[in-house]
Order: structure tokens, then C-alpha cells, then sequence
């Protein structure tokens, strides 16, 4: 028998945690709900979640915090929930490492496949491990010298070493990667990686740019490149 995927729901309005544990008890997910941060760093460790649906404000240490700290040790899906709909906040989140933002109030049926499509995209990427030798690849992948980066398996091999990237970051990096010297604005990587319906801002784009930067370093022979006043390209360089 499967197991049932588990979700630790951080929230300390009692009445939204419950019911947002009812629509996901109703998908068969098996959650656990606490109700600040600390708890929530505590049963972490505990609970083993495959994902988390964090609140933001929180007594004694808030969702920014709870994240930071997660994130110094796992890779695990998180999505923010907050009544706050300021561009700084979602930016500040996904610097932190959130793999979603979701604003409050917000419809079941959204908040679900949100979690599905999270939860699908890190578990391709758990999937296979990464193998350097290019020969064993398969699926969709691009290869450049000391990187690969595989989209079927959700994988990033840099210098022989296996990269952890949430999957927007993969995905914006293979599909920069997947078109060479080609540039794109932000508002077209916006609609390519996360889809025309979303509801965001250009600066989520600069703000997973910088994080791939700081997992990826310029190599002599290509690189992560801003084009100024329009957007990026991963520029291949010619010798």
C-alpha cells in the first residue's frame, strides 16, 4: 500500500488550519497541523512532511524565520500563506526559499492543485539521481561543459556535483539554458516557467536569477547573463 504523502500545516488562525487540513484530508493527504513557529520547526524534524503550508505571521518566531531555518537543512517543499499581498513580501519569501506564495483568502480547489503541482515537480526531481557522464542521461536534458541540466528528472550536475534547486529555479534555468544567446524578458519568462495565470511580478524572475547565481558561477565558456533595460540570456560563449 502507498503511503499517504504527508502535510505539515503551520498556522496559527486554528479555524483556517483546520479547514484547509479537511480539503487536503478529502485528497487523501495526511496532515498535521501546529499553530506557531517553534512548534513548527519542532515537529519538522519529527514529522518528516513532503511539504509545508506556511503562514507568515506567527507568534514568537514568524514564517520567514521557520523558513530560514528549514531550509539550512532540507529542500523541502515549502508554500507561504499570508493576508499580505505587498511585492516585497513574496520577494522576501522567495529568497528565503519558498517554492510558492499564496494570498489569502484563497479558493480550496487552488490551494490544492498548488500542492499537487508542487509536490509533482520535487518528486521528478528526487527521482533519479544526476549521473556526470552525459551518455547516461535520458529524457529532456541540455549539456555544456561541467553542466548538465535535466528537466525529465529534475536534475543539475555542475562540475560532477549534484546541485539542489527547487523546481521553478530548474526550470527557468533549462529553459534559459535550452535556448542559447537568445534573450528574454522578464514578463515572457514569467509566462514560459510559471504560466500566464499567475499573479506576480517581474521582480519573482530577479529574484530566482540571483539565486541560481548563487548556485551557479560564470564559466569561461557560458553564463547566466542580464541584458540591461530587457531581461537574460544564457549566453554561450565563442572561443
Amino acid at each position: 500500500m502507498v503511503s499517504k504523502q504527508k502535510i505539515l500545516i503551520v498556522d496559527d488562525d486554528v479555524n483556517i488550519a483546520e479547514l484547509i487540513s479537511l480539503y487536503l484530508t478529502k485528497e487523501c493527504f495526511d496532515t498535521l497541523m501546529v499553530h506557531d513557529g517553534e512548534e513548527a520547526i519542532k515537529n519538522f524534524a519529527t514529522y518528516n512532511p513532503n511539504l509545508i503550508l506556511l503562514d507568515l505571521m506567527l507568534p514568537g518566531i514568524d514564517g520567514y524565520e521557520v523558513c530560514r531555518e528549514i531550509r539550512k537543512t532540507s529542500s523541502v517543499p515549502i508554500i507561504m500563506l499570508s493576508a499580505k499581498g505587498e511585492i516585497f513580501d513574496k520577494v522576501l519569501g522567495l529568497e528565503l526559499g519558498a517554492d510558492d506564495y499564496m494570498i489569502k483568502p484563497f479558493d480550496s480547489k487552488e490551494l490544492v492543485a498548488r500542492v499537487k503541482a508542487v509536490l509533482r515537480r520535487f518528486h521528478l526531481a528526487a527521482a533519479e539521481p544526476a549521473e556526470p557522464d552525459v551518455s547516461e542521461e535520458r529524457g529532456d536534458f541540455v549539456a555544456y561543459p561541467d553542466l548538465i541540466i535535466n528537466q525529465t528528472n529534475y536534475s543539475v550536475t555542475y562540475y560532477g556535483s549534484t546541485i539542489e534547486m527547487p523546481p521553478k529555479e530548474l526550470e527557468l534555468f533549462y529553459f534559459l539554458a535550452s535556448h542559447p544567446n537568445q534573450v528574454f524578458t522578464r514578463e515572457q519568462l514569467l509566462d514560459h516557467i510559471w504560466g500566464y495565470e499567475y499573479i506576480g511580478d517581474t521582480r519573482t524572475v530577479d529574484v530566482h536569477i540571483k539565486r541560481l547565481r548563487e548556485k551557479i558561477k560564470d564559466h569561461m565558456s557560458w553564463c547566466l547573463s542580464t541584458v540591461w533595460g530587457i531581461g537574460y540570456k544564457f549566453e554561450v560563449k565563442k572561443n
